[in-house]
């Protein structure tokens, strides 16, 4: 049975041919003022302006407006443990770099991780996954780095990897970040996470995508250096942390190396900046970092103005970013990097799919793709970026099922569907 939604205001992100989109694409959303998505199990039929066909069972929006889900391209999700005496630490002004230096920061989740069953941390992350998807996301990346050990970086890999497939229609995109502290009680793991770690998630999941953490107290450059060439050559997509607290100078070799993406750049000189601006390599901005952590943010509107092609996340981790909500990530985003509403929206959503290979059936609402969708309690798309802390969409739809916060709604779309 096909149902719509309609007379409400829809994001299409049309035109479908963009690609990643940067500069003035940015803010092209293709909206329909006032219109209808058709929905049959799980996928888009129709998206047009106008009413339904008639006999077509339909939901009245009254004027809410329709987007794609949010893509969340970057997080942590997965770990054990909790941090809440650091942020008394942080709240007292002791500097997150000497809270890591310390033992605290990542090297405190990994203690927890290491000791924590597969089993349990999948239920942990599948618990996570739920509270994004109400949240309006629809798909979302998730990075092992909590355990670095071969073992414990194994186990996260595989929790995963069963999470997701406990989340059928949300896809749940693993990368593997062994690299993502050092543990000055192992101290050969830079060698282990080349030499076995890596090529053991590269085998485990082939094509995976491998980051790392390149910063003061974290990786070095020629380190990291070491580890990229070494994911290249096993087939391996390539991601970077980087310049979240000072300038390292990776940029241009991660740019040369042909990296996915490069995240944070919130201390990267204008130099570094233009050289992501105008290659081919996504610049991710994660805002609620320097939100929690009083630090500079990413100089997003000189990103763009350079040309560069921009996606936010989240950043959600139990430290620096304790945050699950990407609609909060792009009201910061509009605030503090200086995005416009629609660029938010794009980055987001479409921008964030490209980067994890989803973009042939999420990040935008075309006939044929998957009906990953939010609805917001607002005749405007840019209320979603604007509003703090609103809480969840009125209504989400995914290939999962319906839920939201308005109950009315939330019925009506469930008794139509037909799962």
């Amino acid at each position: 049975m096909t149902y719509a939604l309609s007379n409400a205001r829809i994001v299409t992100m049309r035109p479908m041919d963009l690609g990643v989109r940067r500069g003035t694409q940015l803010c092209d959303l293709g909206t329909i003022p006032r219109g209808f998505v058709a929905i049959d199990h799980g996928t888009i039929t129709e998206c047009t302006a106008g009413d339904p066909p008639a006999g077509m069972r339909s939901i009245d929006l009254q004027g809410r407006t329709i987007l794609p889900g949010w893509v969340d391209c970057h997080t942590h999700a997965c770990w054990a443990g909790d941090r809440s005496n650091e942020w008394a630490r942080k709240l007292s002004g002791v500097p997150y770099l000497e809270i890591l230096a310390s033992g605290g920061g990542i090297m405190s989740t990994v203690r927890s991780v290491r000791a924590a069953t597969a089993e349990h941390l999948t239920a942990l992350l599948v618990r996570r996954l739920h509270r994004m998807l109400a949240l309006g996301t629809v798909a979302c990346e998730v990075k092992t780095g909590y355990g670095l050990s071969v073992d414990a970086e194994s186990k996260m890999l595989r929790s995963i990897l069963s999470a997701g497939t406990s989340m059928p229609g949300m896809p749940v995109i693993p990368t593997y970040l062994g690299a993502h502290a050092l543990d000055p009680e192992h101290p050969d793991w830079v060698r282990e996470c080349i030499d076995r770690a890596l090529p053991a998630a590269a085998r485990a999941v082939p094509g995976i995508s491998c980051d790392l953490f390149c910063e003061k107290g974290a990786w070095s450059v020629d380190d990291s250096l070491r580890l990229l060439e070494r994911a290249a050559g096993l087939g391996c997509p390539l991601r970077v942390h980087t310049d979240q607290f000072t300038s390292t100078g990776l940029v241009p070799h991660a740019v040369r190396m042909r990296a996915k993406s490069i995240d944070h750049l919130e201390a990267s000189t204008d130099d570094d900046l233009r050289c992501v601006a105008e290659s081919g390599t996504i610049g991710v901005g994660l805002p609620a970092s320097p939100f929690a952590l009083s630090t500079p943010y990413m100089r997003g509107r000189a990103f763009i103005d350079m040309g560069g092609a921009i996606a936010i996340a989240s950043n959600w981790n139990p430290g620096s970013a304790p945050t699950p909500s990407v609609a909060f990530a792009a009201a910061l985003a509009v605030r503090h990097m200086g995005l416009t509403p629609e660029e938010a929206i794009t980055a987001a959503t479409w921008n964030a799919a490209h980067l994890l290979g989803l973009e042939s059936d999420t990040g935008a609402l075309h006939v044929g793709k998957a009906a990953r969708l939010q609805v917001v309690d607002a005749p405007d798309e840019r209320a979603c970026v604007l509003e703090l802390a609103g809480g969840a969409p009125a209504l989400v739809v995914s290939p999962m099922g319906v839920s939201g916060c308005d109950a009315a709604l939330v019925a009506a779309a469930t008794s139509a569907d037909p799962r």
